[in-house]
C-alpha cells in the first residue's frame, strides 16, 4: 500500500498530515500513520479545529471541566487546541530528535481574526508558543501584509514558524525575505540558528478553482485547454524563487551560522475538481527538500495509485512560465486571482473560527454546573 508513499519521501518530499482531533490522538491512529504511512509531521487550521471540536469526540471531559471553572469561550478553545497539538507533537518528538528538528512538527494558527494586525499577531504567536510548550511546535502566521513584519519578528525570538496562506509568487518572496531578515536579528540577538525552523504554505488546489471558474466563464476551446495547468505552474515557479533565493549570498552568510532553508510546503493539495486525478498535486509536484500536506483522503489515494516517477518541478520552469502567460493572454489576471484568493482564504478562516467559538459556547452552556 505505501510504496508510492515511501518513494515520495525517499525523494525528498516530507509527508505531513493535513488534519488533527483527540480521537485520532487517543485511538492511536496518529501513531499508526507516523508508523506505516511514512507520516513526518501534522498541520492544523481553524477549519480543521472546528470540524474536529464540533464533532464532539473525546472533548466532553475537559469541556465539563472548563464549563465548571466558567471560563471564556475563546480561553477555551485555546485550552483545548493547545492540549491537542501539544499531545501531537509528542507522539511526534521521536521523528523531531532522528531528523535534527526538521520534521515531527505539529502546526498551530494564530487568532485568524488577527491577520491584518502586526502586533497582536506577534503577542499571540509568543502566547502560543508558551501554551503547547514543546520544542516540536510551528506556529502557523497568514502571509498577509501585516503578517510579514510578524513573521520577522517571530522569527527573530527564535520562534520556529508555518507561514500560511501563500498564493502569489511575488508574496512569496516577500515571505522569503521576512525569513531571512527574522533570522537576521535572532543571528544579532545571540540566538541559535540551528533550533530555528519554517516552513512557507504554498497553496494550490484553490488556484486552479479560481482559475478554471474564470476559464469556463470564457467558453472558447483555448480557454478549455488551459484549465488545470495554472495551479501547478504557479506552486513550479515558487519552487524556482526557493532555489533561487537559498543560493544566494544573502543566504550563504545565515548558512554558515547553521541557519535552516524555509522549506516550500504545498498545502491545499486535496484535488477539487473530480475531472483531475485524485493525486495530481502530490506526483506533479515530488522535488527535494519540500514538504506535501495532505487531508486523509490524498494520502490514502497516494498509498494506493500515487504515481510517483522522480522530481517533477525542477526543468518546468520555462512551460510553466508559458502556462500562467497563456491564462493572462485569455484575460484571466493572475494577480486579481491571487489577491482575492488570499482574502478568502483569512475570511474562510475567520469564519470557521467564529463557529468554532459558538459550537464551543454552546457546550460550555450545556455543561454548565446547576447553581446551587
Amino acid at each position: 500500500m505505501t510504496d508510492a508513499l515511501k518513494r515520495l519521501s525517499d525523494e525528498g518530499v516530507a509527508i505531513w498530515l493535513d488534519d488533527l482531533s483527540r480521537k485520532r490522538i487517543t485511538s492511536g491512529n496518529l501513531a499508526e500513520l507516523l508508523d506505516q504511512s511514512h507520516v513526518v509531521g501534522v498541520t492544523t487550521n481553524p477549519s480543521i479545529f472546528q470540524k474536529a471540536i464540533s464533532g464532539g469526540d473525546g472533548y466532553e471531559t475537559q469541556l465539563t471541566d472548563l464549563a465548571a471553572r466558567k471560563v471564556t469561550v475563546e480561553e477555551a478553545v485555546r485550552m483545548i487546541t493547545t492540549a491537542d497539538v501539544r499531545d501531537a507533537a509528542d507522539i511526534l518528538r521521536p521523528v523531531f530528535d532522528a531528523t535534527q528538528g526538521q520534521d515531527g512538527r505539529v502546526s498551530i494558527e494564530v487568532d485568524p481574526r488577527l491577520a491584518h494586525n502586526t502586533t497582536a499577531t506577534i503577542a499571540e504567536a509568543k502566547q502560543l508558543a508558551w501554551l503547547v510548550d514543546r520544542p516540536n511546535t510551528l506556529i502557523k502566521i497568514p502571509a498577509t501584509k501585516a503578517g510579514l513584519p510578524a513573521i520577522t519578528e517571530t522569527i527573530g525570538r527564535g520562534i520556529s514558524v508555518n507561514v500560511t496562506l501563500i498564493f502569489s509568487l511575488e508574496r512569496y518572496r516577500e515571505v522569503m525575505d521576512a525569513y531571512l531578515t527574522g533570522l537576521e536579528k535572532a543571528k544579532a540577538a545571540g540566538l541559535d540558528l540551528s533550533t530555528i525552523h519554517s516552513v512557507a504554505s504554498f497553496f494550490v488546489s484553490r488556484v486552479d478553482t479560481e482559475i478554471d471558474k474564470r476559464l469556463d466563464a470564457l467558453g472558447t476551446p483555448e480557454a478549455k485547454e488551459a484549465r488545470g495547468k495554472a495551479a501547478l505552474a504557479n506552486a513550479r515557479l515558487a519552487y524556482e524563487a526557493y532555489e533561487e533565493v537559498f543560493s544566494s549570498d544573502r543566504w550563504a552568510a545565515l548558512d554558515r551560522a547553521q541557519a535552516n532553508k524555509q522549506r516550500p510546503l504545498w498545502a491545499s493539495t486535496g484535488v477539487k475538481d473530480p475531472a483531475y486525478k485524485d493525486t495530481l498535486y502530490v506526483d506533479e509536484l515530488v522535488a527535494p527538500n519540500t514538504v506535501n500536506t495532505m487531508p486523509e483522503a490524498t494520502l490514502e489515494a497516494t498509498a494506493d495509485h500515487g504515481q510517483i516517477t522522480g522530481d517533477t518541478v525542477r526543468g518546468t520552469y520555462d512551460q510553466a512560465r508559458a502556462e500562467l502567460e497563456a491564462v493572462e493572454k485569455l484575460g484571466v489576471s493572475y494577480d486579481d486571482v491571487v489577491q482575492l484568493l488570499e482574502d478568502e482564504g483569512v475570511e474562510k478562516f475567520e469564519a470557521s473560527w467564529n463557529d468554532l467559538l459558538k459550537s464551543t459556547e454552546a457546550e460550555l452552556k450545556r455543561l454548565a454546573p446547576s447553581e446551587g
